[in-house]
């Protein structure tokens, strides 16, 4: 029986996980669960789940959640909350599933327990990739990837040496706009842009899936993950998504990990690891599958994917500079105020203003992100957005 703290149980990684657990009763319980502001769904799980501690960042929601959670379970409020969770004792691993940046300093308290971390918040190894694999190797912490690309990596690469392995490739769905050179980009409408044709994303994670931003950032965290140059990562549009990564090994030899687009078959191996269960997940009909497409992304058609890699190479305080430029740019897209080509051209001009720092710490991690997203949001008013 393994005991999970699960933050960001509303979303739909959140979901998923929930899942994971109704189905395997006797091997997961949930302990604690943590969210933004929706509390009237967490007090919901936590008593499905007989939980007794859950955190609502929000201070306002958590103000309510007090008022109404049941005797026996206590509440933890604000930022200092989620951390507060995932550092409970009696948490064997801790699933992030927050969205971007709000996931590091829970991630790094429970790091710093010397709690397993199966880790879906991408953001928290691309702005400070340094500091939480540092801080796993120091507590033997272990980093359990969520993503299905970085699941698929992590289970080609067992029984393999770091220095057998040349080269990972990350497939890529492409997003809703890789089969449409037709479109014109600048006038892509929010409900195109959440419109993914294979997998059932938050509206942040899907916007850069269309940009393939997410694809750029998960150069970067595969990169930390797997002790990697980001130039030895490369990135394949597949279409159908059934192929979720691939491992080139020095001899030629080539390991893939298939399935289907399911987000429970990731989760589900980062809580069970090292060991595997039936889970009563859905098969792949491999004779059914059909043509498998694999082709090269578009980047000068999608820049955000060379913005990335520029900002992997240089490291320090431009990953992370990188990430908060964007997170304010899916947010204005999605309220309207930017075009969707504008994207990649607001994230662009903020890593052109910004000098960085090598080898930062956690404050200036921190101030780098919060300089990041005060710039934007000046381009943005000041209509300067390129």
């Amino acid at each position: 029986m393994k005991h999970i703290v699960l933050l960001g149980s509303t979303g739909s990684i959140g979901a998923s996980t929930v899942r994971v657990v109704e189905a395997l009763p006797d091997d997961f319980r949930l302990v604690g669960l943590a969210a933004q502001r929706d509390y009237v769904s967490v007090l919901k799980q936590a008593a499905q789940f007989g939980v007794c501690d859950v955190a609502i960042a929000d201070p306002e929601a958590a103000a309510k959640c007090r008022d109404e959670a049941p005797s026996g379970v206590r509440v933890h409020a604000g930022a200092a909350g989620v951390e507060a969770l995932a550092a409970l004792e009696s948490a064997d691993i801790v699933l992030c599933a927050v969205v971007g940046m709000a996931g590091l300093k829970p991630v790094l308290a429970a790091v710093g327990q010397g709690t397993d971390v199966a880790l879906a918040t991408k953001e928290v190894l691309v702005a400070a990739g340094h500091l939480v694999t540092a801080e796993a190797a120091r507590t033997g912490s272990r980093l359990l990837p969520v993503d299905s690309e970085h699941s698929a990596i992590f289970q080609c690469l067992q029984g393999s040496r770091r220095d057998q392995v040349r080269r990972l490739y990350l497939t890529a769905s492409g997003g809703p706009f890789f089969e449409r050179p037709d479109l014109d980009l600048e006038t892509i409408s929010v409900e195109q842009a959440l419109d993914h044709p294979r997998w059932d994303m938050g509206p942040k994670v899907t916007v850069d899936s269309a940009t393939l931003m997410n694809k750029g950032l998960e150069i970067m965290e595969a990169a930390w993950m797997f002790d990697f140059h980001v130039d030895d990562v490369e990135v394949v549009v597949h279409p159908q998504s059934i192929v979720h990564s691939l491992v080139e090994f020095l001899d030629g030899s080539i390991l893939a990990q298939v399935g289907p687009p399911d987000m429970r078959f990731a989760i589900q191996y980062a809580l069970s690891y090292p060991e595997r269960l039936d889970g009563k997940l859905p098969r792949l009909d491999v004779a059914g599958l059909g043509a498998l497409q694999f082709g090269p992304p578009d980047e000068a058609r999608f820049p955000c994917l060379g913005l990335a890699r520029d900002a992997g190479r240089a490291g320090g305080t431009l990953p992370a500079v990188l990430n908060a430029a964007n997170e304010v740019a899916v947010a204005d897209f999605l309220a309207g105020k930017i075009p969707f080509g504008g994207i990649p051209r607001l994230v662009r001009a903020v890593m052109d203003r910004h000098d960085t720092l090598e080898a930062p710490s956690l404050e200036s991690v921190e101030q780098a992100d919060q300089w990041a997203r005060r710039q934007a949001a000046e381009l943005v008013m000041a209509g300067r957005n390129p």
